[in-house]
């Protein structure tokens, strides 16, 4: 495709209308900038949702893929395979824990982690089989299956796609009178994300993830954290859980797992909860493949060297710091997140979200709204201070009207 237009316009003709993206057609990238088709250079400032983590074309995961695609890159589980092992061995011991059932995107680990709780609330907590409980947080994102949807309380994600699945119970976010008036004998887990990011990038209360933890101690309930979004480096820890130094009993990753370069997911835990699983109650064929295992092993390596979350830390406090000073002048409501991951809500009358981002695409900065007037601002921890700072002069150009 020659044109931006002309590209816009055939994916219009010739794919499903479930997406609204920036009018940008990206044709290479690297680090933190991506260009067009037509070589306009963006500053990526969402990095597939956290996908992206560390930049785009790394070299590093790029290199361990082209190795291993040379090797091989299927077997499906009906075969053992050479670095299987290894990746299940190094993710358990990266999250402090003894088993990995892996997966390929977020939706399925979050499927899986499901699919697993209730399974051990009828082997091993004893709840009566098909009354098992799980409760959620309010204004979650876990995915997009019949499933997760069915416990979404987004109406553009969940409309006409009834009849829901049962056994789910939502509770308001960051509430732990709530939460703890939800648990029954029947609860088998609580899902949550410890930091909201579709919604905005909520960040709860302090104190509520060790009382979710608590409770759910006392009670004989699971802790799922779903880290898709929030894990792997993107607050300034491997697992934003650790700043409130909470280990859940599940932990479910996706995204940056697989470097943005292939789809990783897996869900991690203790050979008391995933040793519920017995051969053919779950599986995929593309889980756990050779491919994804090279680069999450790279992955795990560049994670263990701290690099990452250091950079998400300085660069983090650096980004709110200067968002702070934005939310003084008017045109910003409100500033959430942690490390390099942040919801700006900008005042309405500047602009919708969309309207926002759409303006700072003009200047060559790509961001994504979210219900409404917020807008996300999440870009690779590789990014360079003297880029962020750049990026940043033009939302408040853009703010400013100028």
């Amino acid at each position: 495709m020659s044109t931006t237009s002309d590209a816009i316009r055939s994916a219009e003709a010739h794919s499903a209308h479930n997406y609204h993206p920036l009018p940008v057609v990206v044709a290479s990238a690297e680090g933190a900038w991506m260009t067009d088709v037509e070589g306009r250079r963006f500053l990526d400032m969402l990095a597939g949702y956290s996908a992206l983590n560390f930049g785009h074309g790394n070299r590093r995961l790029i290199d361990a893929a082209k190795a291993q695609l040379e090797r091989v890159t299927l077997t499906s589980r009906a075969f053992h395979h050479d670095r299987f092992a290894e990746f299940c061995g190094q993710l358990a011991e990266l999250c402090g824990k003894e088993m990995v059932l892996p997966m390929n995107t977020g939706a399925e680990a979050v499927e899986t982690a499901v699919k697993t709780a209730r399974k051990w609330g009828y082997r091993v907590k004893g709840v009566p089989d098909g009354m098992a409980k799980i409760v959620v947080a309010a204004n979650n994102f876990h995915g997009r299956t019949t499933t997760i949807v069915s416990f979404s309380t987004d109406p553009e994600a969940r409309a006409d796609y009834g009849p829901y699945t049962p056994g789910f119970e939502i509770v308001p976010y960051g509430d732990l009178t709530a939460l703890s008036a939800a648990v029954t004998e029947n609860t088998v887990a609580v899902l949550l994300e410890p930091i909201q990011g579709e919604a905005g990038v909520l960040v709860p209360p302090h104190g509520y993830l060790p009382g979710v933890r608590k409770l759910t101690r006392e009670r004989n309930v699971l802790f799922i954290a779903d880290e898709i979004q929030s894990g792997l480096g993107r607050t300034g820890k491997t697992f934003a859980c650790e700043h409130e130094g909470v280990v859940p009993d599940l932990y479910v990753l996706g995204k940056a797992l697989g470097g943005g370069v292939v789809p990783v997911s897996a869900v991690v835990g203790s050979a008391e909860v995933l040793g519920v699983f017995r051969p053919g109650e779950h599986g995929s064929t593309f889980g756990g493949n050779p491919l994804a295992c090279a680069v999450g092993l790279e992955v795990i390596a560049m994670l263990r060297t701290g690099e990452y979350q250091q950079r998400a830390t300085e660069l983090g406090e650096h980004l709110h710091h200067e968002l702070g000073l934005l939310a003084g002048t008017g045109a910003v409501e409100a500033v959430r997140g942690r490390g390099l991951w942040a919801g700006v809500d900008i005042n309405p009358s500047y602009g919708t979200g969309r309207q926002i981002s759409e303006q700072l695409m003009d200047r060559g900065v790509l961001v994504k709204d979210t219900h409404g007037s917020t807008i996300r601002i999440a870009p690779p921890l590789v990014i360079s201070k003297e880029d962020l700072d750049w990026g940043l002069d033009q939302l408040r150009a853009v703010l400013a009207h100028e």
